[in-house]
């Protein structure tokens, strides 16, 4: 059986838990080759001998996004090494403080858009060269429902994400005419340890597994999926798009 990424190398960030391993893991399964990105060493040794037992394969960057420059390196050792890059999974961020936007400090509200911001400009400007390479460059960003309720108490996250959103259209649009497809992806609620820093007093259980987001990111980073510029929504389950107006 040919697996649909075989031959394909995917760069996943905040791969050490969460959504973004098993992102991690369901690329893995399909056949691509791991470049797992996180700040925590352990994880990623876990998420290795996942991917292993499955007879996957991966290569694994201790790094913290906050280090523009190591992202750099990172750019310059895929080039050295592969060539190309043919799926980039942006997931990691953080959440920030949950608190009244007049009582937070500069340094936290740098911090988040730091990561969830200024991180992933980095990596699309260190990795757009290399999606050109590939035959077939994908792209997904995580999002959130947030960027767009603008949230009480949760500003600095849902800053963050309503910038993201703007810099990944941005991208999309200024690479729609060549074969890098870009799209965002909104999980909703989903049972993770930032959900329930966040949301202490919700019901784990009651919602669903990073494994089951991870099953419909997977179709997004596919070669034969041609959309750009879109928003998959999971909770709908369905492609939407933007949600800026033109």
């Amino acid at each position: 059986m040919t697996l649909p990424l075989a031959s394909r190398i995917a760069l996943v960030t905040g791969a050490s838990r969460g959504i973004g391993f098993a992102t991690a893991k369901a690329l893995a399964k399909a056949g691509a080759h791991i470049v797992a990105v996180a700040r925590t060493q352990g994880g990623l040794e876990e998420l290795d001998d996942e991917i292993r037992k499955d007879g996957g394969s991966a290569t694994l960057v201790p790094l913290s996004l906050a280090d523009t420059d190591g992202i750099a390196r990172l750019g310059a050792a895929l080039h050295e090494r592969h060539g190309k890059l043919d799926i980039l999974v942006g997931n990691a961020g953080v959440p920030g403080p949950s608190s009244p936007l007049g009582h937070i400090d500069l340094k936290p509200w740098s911090d988040v858009i730091a990561i969830n911001v200024t991180a992933n400009f980095q990596l699309i400007r260190c990795m757009e060269p290399l999606l050109k390479q590939s035959d077939a460059g994908r792209a997904v960003f995580l999002t959130s429902g947030v960027a767009q309720k603008a949230s009480a108490y949760l500003g600095p996250y849902a800053v963050s994400k309503a910038a993201l959103e703007t810099l990944v259209r941005v991208w999309a649009h200024e690479t729609a005419s060549t074969a890098l497809r870009v799209n965002l992806f909104s999980p909703g609620p989903i049972r993770t340890r930032m959900r329930a820093t966040v949301f202490p007093g919700e019901d784990p259980m009651t919602l669903e597994t990073p494994d089951q987001v991870a099953e419909l990111i997977v179709p997004l980073c596919l070669p034969t999926f041609a959309e750009t510029g879109k928003l998959y929504d999971y909770r709908a389950r369905k492609l939407v798009d933007f949600r800026s107006p033109e």
